[in-house]
């Protein structure tokens, strides 16, 4: 018995490492391209002269552990019995807390152009499905398997 739980632990810790790589690269590939410096040039006003990449990564780490351990929490509440339908439902919430609610408060609060907003919408529900996949994939409760 000791020997599964470890396994989990272990799995858990590996897929939120990946997890947070994951996201700290496409974070990198969404907001560097040469689409996005276009249409987030519309930030330049309030944007810092530099980011701080390992403060990212870190971020991006600890949202990798964050989301897997939300991920586990409701996996029994999540519809489907398929671990890959599963992933793809936990990442719609995520999508929609995390990205929705905010392009949301952006478009009501601040003149962004609705490109900007567009993009971040759909890159936003392309990284989810991505972690939620990976989630879905290879992240079972304890005593599921």
């Amino acid at each position: 018995m000791a020997a599964v739980r470890w396994s989990g632990i272990t799995r858990y810790i590996i897929v939120s490492i990946v997890g947070g790589i994951l996201l700290a690269a496409m974070d990198g590939v969404i907001n560097a391209n040469p689409l996005a410096r276009i249409l987030y040039e519309v930030y330049r006003p309030i944007a810092r002269a530099s980011v701080d990449v390992v403060a990212g990564v870190m971020i991006d780490l600890v949202y990798g552990f964050v989301m897997a351990g939300t991920f586990l929490l409701v996996y029994k509440s999540l519809p489907d019995q398929r671990g890959l339908m599963k992933g793809i439902a936990f990442a719609i919430i995520v999508w929609f807390f995390r990205v929705v609610m905010y392009v949301a408060t952006q478009w009501m609060t601040l003149e962004i152009p609705s490109s900007t907003l567009t993009y971040s919408l759909v890159t936003g529900l392309g990284e989810m499905l991505v972690i939620g996949t990976v989630y879905g994939l290879t992240l079972r409760p304890l005593g599921t398997d």
